[in-house]
């Protein structure tokens, strides 16, 4: 099992989420809520607006997301979904774990750090470090900035 941080339309609440809970392409489990170590820019970009992680430390905001335990065929998934390695890489992030759902020996502590695999990308227009950073996203949130499923055929 990984543990996969998601920060964009994958989140509960937003219009990707029910892929995460899709059996059928794999399994995922949510650990907790937590928020990057890190400054990192979360931008969102492109005519789609979609939200973007750039793989630059050190500058935007610490980022809020969900920690997820995943196996080897939702991240493989996870993969083809993020375009990755073309547009996003797959990438080590630290976390700090803030509220966490259920108790076992598997659940993560509030306070902890933990580390986890982010899709975020070194590949983006250089405008983009120019663009407003946020420290969540959501779809519906007072950025106006409406998320649309890219429905060209490529």
């Amino acid at each position: 099992m990984y543990h996969v941080f998601i920060y964009g339309t994958l989140k509960k609440g937003q219009p990707n989420h029910s892929l995460i809970n899709n059996t059928t392409i794999g399994q995922a489990e949510f650990l907790a809520h937590a928020r990057t170590v890190e400054r990192y820019p979360l931008v969102i970009a492109t005519k789609n607006n979609y939200p973007f992680l750039l793989n630059v430390p050190g500058k935007g905001k610490r980022v809020h997301g969900e920690i997820y335990s995943v196996d080897q065929k939702m991240l493989d998934f996870l993969d083809e979904f993020e375009e990755c390695p073309e547009l996003y890489q797959r990438t080590k992030v630290q976390l700090e774990v803030q509220d966490v759902d259920g108790e076992g020996e598997n659940t993560l502590k509030p306070g902890s750090i933990e580390e986890a695999l982010v899709y975020s990308t070194n590949k983006y227009e250089p405008e983009w470090l120019l663009k407003q950073t946020y420290e969540s996203y959501d779809m519906n949130s007072d950025h106006k900035l409406q998320y649309h499923e890219d429905t060209s055929s490529e």
